[in-house]
């Protein structure tokens, strides 16, 4: 797995960048609990009108391949718009039961014409400093 802990990609002018961490003080180890924060910052660098974030779509992997997908409306119970060069920025997190995994995903916007836009969330790493394979 990938040691990068950030990732950046962009879908039709709109930037996602995403940096994670991981927290040993809501971690438990020994039980299969691995705690880890996400900052992610979504920018309307190109774009050309306003998008609205509808609803988001992660996949979450851990290090034994156990795959979990999480949709809903939304982030962090808002549905940010955003004008050309307008940014939103959120913090989330994610629990694992191994101290490595990677997460990926997409935000689904909607235009002003009613059409939606699927922007890709860029694959970042969920691992604990220096975890083995």
């Amino acid at each position: 797995m990938s040691e990068d802990t950030r990732s950046e990609a962009v879908t039709d002018g709109i930037r996602v960048v995403v940096q994670s961490q991981y927290l040993p003080q809501h971690s438990q180890p020994t039980a299969g609990r691995f705690a880890f924060a996400y900052r992610v910052r979504i920018e309307n660098v190109a774009h050309p009108g306003t998008v609205q974030l509808r609803t988001r779509h992660w996949v979450i992997t851990n290090q034994l391949g156990k795959v979990e997908e999480v949709r809903g409306p939304g982030v962090v119970g808002e549905h940010p718009v955003l004008r050309p060069g307008e940014a939103f920025e959120y913090s989330s997190g994610a629990i694992l039961e191994t101290p490595r995994g990677t997460m990926h995903g997409s935000y689904q916007m909607q235009l002003p014409s009613g059409d939606e836009l699927d922007v890709q969330i860029a694959p970042f790493a969920l691992a604990v400093p220096h975890s083995l394979n």
